[in-house]
């Protein structure tokens, strides 16, 4: 592959056929979507807010007819395949309408000081599941920053924003029938102050339209049974003890999650998911299920009396009959539920998609029980996690370098050729109790995402470590063009933003 043209880009395409000549710059660029099928959709738009916000020099028009730069059709190419053919006189991206928005990325950071080189990429992705999750809860952030973060992943043909928007440190979703979760919920103690936030269900529509344009579907999470202790601030009585609680001003693990023996807890979870099912568009919502201690419900009545009715062994047992009743609700609204893998504990809805975060036996359990599978352990995929051994470097826990995440098979061997047809992809979390900026959640985020993109998008045997490295040291300068904060792995002496 030419290096011209592969200099910057991020994930590397399936397939560059070189050309002759290099479509020249233009200071003025005009830009067309040809019409056909059932499909409106036009990024068009898209295209042109990349490329100028690339080059501040450009301006671009959308016309009908002849244009520089033409979106093209195509039946025949999969949902999010595209092909791009540049020549000295037109460049045109052909595709469906995800594909379009792939290969608008694509062209977005092949872009050269004087144009682009002509070529033809064919390209589609290795994984359908290529996913960034946000926490929002141990801190909030902007509706200008939750967009910031979309164009990244779209930027890296990404397609899943998994939003965590519920947690013991904050309730961050408006929810009608329950005003409280935004007056109370949302809000804790910091240092004497209030802080928090919540979206609204108009900042939400706003967020789902724009990631839509960018074809990235929007997954919520709302966390059940345990880290719930932002909901029992403004509804004691859901607890097993009845309170008093206040949203925490720290993290771990807590004793006090929903009481599983009350019919109430059920109402007001199954009110706050029908109004989460009516916002969402997509197929999917995630309910956690992770870290549930079962302390209370080993003492709480009611708790033990939901045992005895329901002839459970077990509090293990009572979380699986938890999770799977609400698994079997979020069915009946025409949804998926997922889950942390804990939700293995006892049987799921056979829908189910279970999200692996401790270690990968638990994809690998859930793959050979037939349930879809979505990888994404601590020891490759955690965005929080240290970059480096460096004494100052940011972060939680343990670290997990560059190399790290580009070296991670997101297939685990153990599999057969069935189970691992049901590995839907892998996805990076960033956990944010210690990024109280934006700009320190993009340093720790990038380069890392940009590895884990590559690992989503191209198959393991194709990877290749050095010549990522090459790629990644051009690509450095387009996510400064775009005005993204990373960490350059290179450089002898950081400044860590605040």
């Amino acid at each position: 592959m030419s290096k011209s043209f592969m200099h910057s880009l991020i994930p590397l395409p399936k397939t560059y056929r070189k050309g002759e000549g290099k479509f020249l710059w233009k200071s003025s660029l005009s830009i067309s979507v040809e019409r056909g099928g059932e499909s409106d959709s036009d990024p068009s738009h898209l295209l042109s807010g990349w490329l100028t916000r690339r080059r501040s020099d450009l301006t671009c028009e959308i016309v009908s007819g002849v244009s520089d730069i033409q979106f093209a059709c195509s039946s025949e190419l999969k949902d999010e395949a595209y092909r791009i053919d540049i020549t000295p006189d037109q460049i045109k991206i052909t595709g469906g309408p995800s594909g379009w928005v792939r290969g608008a990325a694509a062209l977005t950071m092949l872009l050269e000081s004087d144009g682009w080189p002509a070529c033809q990429v064919e390209d589609e992705p290795q994984f359908a599941w290529r996913g960034m999750h946000l926490d929002v809860s141990r801190h909030f952030y902007s509706i200008r920053f939750v967009k910031r973060l979309i164009d990244l992943i779209a930027l890296h043909r990404m397609n899943t924003f998994h939003w965590h928007l519920t947690d013991d440190q904050g309730w961050r979703i408006a929810i009608d029938a329950f005003p409280q979760l935004a007056q109370i919920s949302a809000w804790r103690d910091r240092d004497g102050e209030s802080y928090g936030g919540f979206y609204t269900a108009e900042d939400v529509k706003e967020i789902l339209a724009y990631a839509e344009e960018r074809k990235i579907q929007v997954v919520p999470e709302i966390e059940m049974p345990g880290h719930a202790l932002a909901a029992l601030s403004a509804f004691p009585d859901l607890s097993c003890t009845g309170g008093h609680f206040r949203v925490s001003n720290t993290c771990g693990i807590f004793d006090d999650v929903y009481c599983a023996g009350k019919e109430s807890t059920f109402a007001f979870l199954e009110k706050v998911l029908s109004e989460v099912c009516s916002l969402f568009p997509g197929p999917y919502i995630h309910v956690g299920g992770d870290e549930c201690p079962k302390t209370r419900w080993k003492s709480c009545p009611d708790c033990q009396n939901r045992m005895r009715e329901q002839g459970l062994k077990n509090e293990n047992e009572l979380q699986s009959w938890f999770v799977s009743r609400m698994g079997r609700f979020l069915q009946s609204h025409g949804k998926r539920m997922i889950g942390w893998d804990e939700i293995l504990e006892g049987g799921l809805p056979p829908t189910a998609v279970v999200m692996s975060w401790q270690g990968i036996q638990g994809g690998v359990e859930a793959a050979r029980l037939g349930h879809d599978v979505i990888m994404s352990p601590t020891s490759h995929c955690y965005f929080d996690y240290r970059q480096s051994t460096e004494p100052e470097e940011p972060g939680n826990l343990g670290i997990i370098p560059l190399e790290t995440v580009y070296g991670y098979d997101p297939v685990p061997k153990e599999l057969d050729a069935e189970a691992a047809s049901r590995v839907l992809g892998v996805q990076a979390n960033i956990w944010t109790e210690r990024m109280p900026t934006w700009k320190l959640l993009e340093y720790m985020t990038l380069p890392r995402l940009c590895a884990l993109a590559e690992v989503a998008w191209v198959p393991s045997e194709d990877k290749c470590w050095d010549g990522f490295q090459s790629r990644l040291d051009h690509h450095l300068h387009f996510l400064k063009e775009m005005g993204y904060t990373y960490r350059h792995p290179l450089r002898a002496k950081r400044e860590f933003p605040l």
